[in-house]
Formats: structure tokens, C-alpha cells, sequence
């Protein structure tokens, strides 16, 4: 992968930032294997532990915060407690999230309310400093303060949603919304790799409304939802510089210098969803389709370190066509899911001043010098096993995804052409049980995803030499993206243990 694997920032945002409960709407889009972890997974799911099943099963803890409308399948009041745990191995950060949510039941109406505090740690990607004076570094150790002390981040979540069922027929309308205030996105400090200190700040927020007809055999359930992520990254660089050599030739002593960059992270998506499942003529047998559309502007993206492309406007359409099957016989439940997601994005670079090109011509100021055309091609697979022993239940799942797109790229400036393509599978096998005591029901899951890490290069360039001063970047290996990039493989572990306590 090049130093143009463009707009890296642009299509990992949306897979960074979806908010909690929309994950069946908002269709990540990734162009690295990048280990984000689970910032966003905290509301409890009955199918979490079998992989995340859905389109051919119901589930009545986390459905209604996907589509409002599914509030009817709130049954009784009950409150729900569902501490979350993630970890990053090769020292990638981690998050703890603590969410407290009510789920309320009267004659028509439903709704649900919930409140979640998170702390994430960042990762220690560019927590090995490396001294870049080499061997000189005896006499000049490098910079006395630790920069990265502000690897703490605090997160809030808030999301509700209230529905009621129409008079005089099977249909459910609900409204949805969610807000949240964020210090941090999990994995964005691995793509600034040489920076000394990332400030991040800002939120998302997400609102949609759902339909639900509720049938004997057949369900039909509709969705439309707007979201957005506005965040902000403060970089800091720390750089050392060297003095002008003096008249008798001798060079003088290195200093410090701090270079700050002030990066936007926006990215504003509309999702419509229309889903459909019939319970067929063999008992226990049910079936289930999905289709899924997202049209996403970005007008502000990044300039991340990993990539070092100016930020520019982005659009991207991406679609997913989905297919289940489950079957229930006895205390035992099967979920298989199969989904396809065609996408295609479009990227810009434009000029800030007037450029000569290679062919003679001239590219004035808001004109594009680099078109990037992604087309993905990804596919989703879920299987999932449910086992009921009466007082509780044990559950196993798998969840891959394959990875796959070809990037198209013009340079106007430079008049060449070049195509190129990559392809990688994340695997999350997932367990998971629940225990039904004196009313109480409490369920842990458990998943570990590998095939993602921490994205770097196989080569670098310790010099940046301007016109007249001589400059040294500080930080990893990863200063200059001039070469392949490569994954240091990681393994995210999440954990959740929810308790759900009925109000009677």
C-alpha cells in the first residue's frame, strides 16, 4: 500500500464514529485494518454472543434502539446496567463504559432512555520515542517532558426514543435520538504515529425515525436516520531544529520547536433501510432480507500523518444487501447472516494557488489536482447458536468480514494515472451465556476480533531539509509514509456483562 492509499481518514471515520445502536443503519467504510475497538458497543443485545445475528431473529433488548418504532417489543419495564470492557493487545489503548438505561411499557406507548460515561486509553504508538540525533543521543537525551500524559479521554453518550402503535392496525411509528460529547475517538492517535501530543474534541449526534408492521407470519420494519460526527484534532509535532552552521564552519546546538495542526474530522450520512422477514412453512424455520442505502458528504477530512494528503471533500454511496436464515426447534436457536456492501467513493485534492502541470496547462485556485475513485466490494458473514437450559443459556457465534476495494487515482498535476487494489478479513468469534435468577436476568458476552492492527511502513525518511535550515522529525519509525504500509497485527478483546431488572 503507497504513500497514496488516499483519504485513509476520510473512509475510517465512519467506521470510528457510528453512534450507539445505529450499526444496522450507518455503513462503516475502512480503507486499513486499523484496531478502532468497540467505543461505540455498550447497549446490551440479545444476539450479541451469537455473532451478532439479526436479520431472521428479534431482538428485544437492542432492535429498539436500531429502529424506534420496534418498541413493541417492549414488554414489561425494566432497567438495564451493562458495564463494557475493551482491550487493545500490543499496547493499542483500551475503554471502559458504564451505561445505565430504563426501557418503559404502557398501553400503546414504549420508549427507553439511556445514559453512558466513558473513559478511553489511548494507544502507545507514539509512546516509544526514538531519540533522532542516533548516536549522538548520549549528549542530547531528547525532550524532558512526557507528552502523552493526556491519554485519558472522557466520553458521555446520551439516547432515547419513544414509540407507540397506530390505532386500528399492526403498525408502529417511533422516534429516535442520540447525542453524544467526545474527548477522543478510539484508534485515531495510531494514524498521527509521530505526534507528541492529539487534543482531540466534539460528538456526534443521530436522529431517525422507524415503521414496524407487526404480523402472524411476516414483519416489514422501514428506517430513516440522519447522523453526524464533528470532531476536531489538535496535533502537536515536536521537531528538532538546527542553527544556521556559523562563519567558521561549527554547527550549534539543536533546539526543541513544536508544530501544531488543526485538523477537522466531519462527516454528515443519510440511511434508509427497509427490512423484511416471514416465518416459512417449516416449523421453526424463518427467513429475513435487508437492504440498505448511505449517502455520506465529508467536508472536512483530515490531514493524518499516516497519509499526509491535504483534506478535501469527499462523497460516498454505500449499499448493503442482506439475507438470513434462522430456525428454532426445542430450547435451541440457529441464526445465519450473509451480506453484501457495494460502495463507491469519490475524493478531491484542490489547488490553493495557481499550478503549472506537467502538459503545459494551468490548474487555477478551487480547481482538483488528484481525483480518487474507491470502489469496495465487501462481504459480511454471521452465524450464531443459541442454547436454552431453563434458568439460562449459553451462546456461540462467528462474525467475518472480507475487505475488498480498487482505488482509480488522476494527478493533474503530474498527468499520470495509477490503479490500485487491497483486500484483508477480520475474524470475531464470540461466547457468551445468561443465568435467569429471581427475576433478574444477567448476561455476559465475550468476543476477540483479530485480522486488525497498527497500521505503519516498511521504510522512512529521517530528514525533512527545507531551504535553509536542516530539520529532524521526532517520534517513531513511522515519520515518513514513503514506503508500503504494513499491520502490526492486534487482537481487540471486549467484554460486557449486562443486568436486566424488571420494574413490577
Amino acid at each position: 500500500m503507497p504513500r497514496l492509499l488516499v483519504r485513509l481518514v476520510l473512509l475510517a471515520c465512519a467506521a470510528f464514529a457510528v453512534p450507539p445502536g445505529a450499526r444496522a443503519q450507518i455503513i462503516p467504510v475502512r480503507t486499513v485494518p486499523l484496531a478502532a475497538g468497540d467505543q461505540f458497543l455498550f447497549l446490551p443485545s440479545m444476539s450479541l454472543a451469537m455473532g451478532g445475528v439479526h436479520f431472521a431473529l428479534d431482538d428485544s433488548l437492542a432492535d429498539p434502539w436500531s429502529n424506534p418504532a420496534k418498541g413493541v417489543f417492549v414488554r414489561e419495564p425494566a432497567f438495564l446496567v451493562a458495564p463494557t470492557f475493551f482491550t487493545v493487545s500490543q499496547e493499542g489503548g483500551g475503554g471502559r463504559t458504564v451505561p445505565l438505561a430504563a426501557l418503559l411499557a404502557g398501553d400503546g406507548w414504549s420508549g427507553g432512555v439511556a445514559l453512558a460515561m466513558q473513559q478511553l486509553k489511548g494507544s502507545r504508538a507514539n509512546g516509544r520515542w526514538v531519540n533522532p540525533l542516533g548516536m549522538w543521543a548520549d549528549f542530547w537525551p531528547g525532550p524532558p517532558s512526557d507528552f502523552l500524559s493526556d491519554a485519558n479521554a472522557r466520553n458521555l453518550y446520551a439516547r432515547a426514543f419513544v414509540s407507540r402503535r397506530l390505532v386500528g392496525g399492526p403498525w408502529s411509528l417511533g422516534i429516535g435520538a442520540s447525542v453524544s460529547s467526545l474527548d477522543a475517538l478510539a484508534g485515531v492517535d495510531m494514524l498521527y504515529p509521530n505526534a507528541s501530543r492529539i487534543v482531540q474534541s466534539g460528538g456526534t449526534d443521530d436522529v431517525r425515525v422507524g415503521l414496524y408492521r407487526e404480523g402472524t407470519r411476516e414483519r416489514l420494519s422501514m428506517v430513516v436516520a440522519r447522523s453526524n460526527i464533528s470532531m476536531t484534532h489538535d496535533v502537536t509535532y515536536l521537531e528538532v531544529r538546527w542553527p544556521p552552521p556559523l562563519p567558521s564552519g561549527e554547527v550549534g546546538s539543536p533546539t526543541w520547536e513544536t508544530r501544531v495542526e488543526h485538523n477537522l474530522d466531519e462527516t454528515r450520512t443519510w440511511a434508509v433501510q427497509a427490512a423484511w422477514d416471514r416465518d416459512l412453512n417449516a416449523p421453526g424455520w424463518r427467513a429475513g432480507v435487508s437492504a440498505t442505502v448511505n449517502r455520506k458528504s465529508h467536508p472536512g477530512i483530515p490531514n493524518y500523518e499516516l497519509q499526509n494528503i491535504p483534506r478535501d471533500p469527499g462523497t460516498t454511496w454505500a449499499y448493503e444487501l442482506g439475507a438470513g436464515l434462522s430456525r428454532a426447534r426445542g430450547p435451541t436457536t440457529f441464526g445465519v447472516d450473509v451480506a453484501f456492501q457495494p460502495i463507491w467513493s469519490d475524493t478531491w485534492q484542490v489547488a490553493d494557488t495557481v499550478l503549472s502541470t506537467a502538459l503545459g496547462t494551468v490548474i487555477h485556485p478551487g480547481e482538483r489536482t488528484i481525483e480518487n475513485d474507491f470502489s469496495f466490494q465487501n462481504v459480511l458473514l454471521r452465524l450464531g447458536l443459541d442454547h436454552d437450559f431453563g434458568r439460562g443459556s449459553v451462546q456461540v457465534g462467528l462474525e467475518a468480514r472480507s475487505y475488498d476495494y480498487d482505488m482509480d487515482q488522476k494527478n493533474h498535476v503530474t498527468a499520470t494515472f495509477r490503479d490500485q487494489g487491497e483486500h484483508w478479513m477480520e475474524w470475531t468469534p464470540t461466547a457468551g451465556g445468561t443465568l435467569r435468577i429471581s427475576g433478574l436476568e444477567v448476561r455476559w458476552s465475550g468476543s476477540a476480533t483479530t485480522g486488525t492492527g497498527r497500521p505503519g511502513v516498511d521504510s522512512w525518511l529521517p530528514f525533512a531539509v527545507d531551504a535553509d535550515v536542516p530539520t529532524l522529525s521526532s517520534g517513531d519509525f513511522l515519520v515518513a509514509p514513503e514506503g508500503p504500509l504494513t499491520l502490526q497485527n492486534s487482537t481487540v478483546w471486549t467484554q460486557q456483562l449486562s443486568v436486566r431488572i424488571p420494574i413490577r
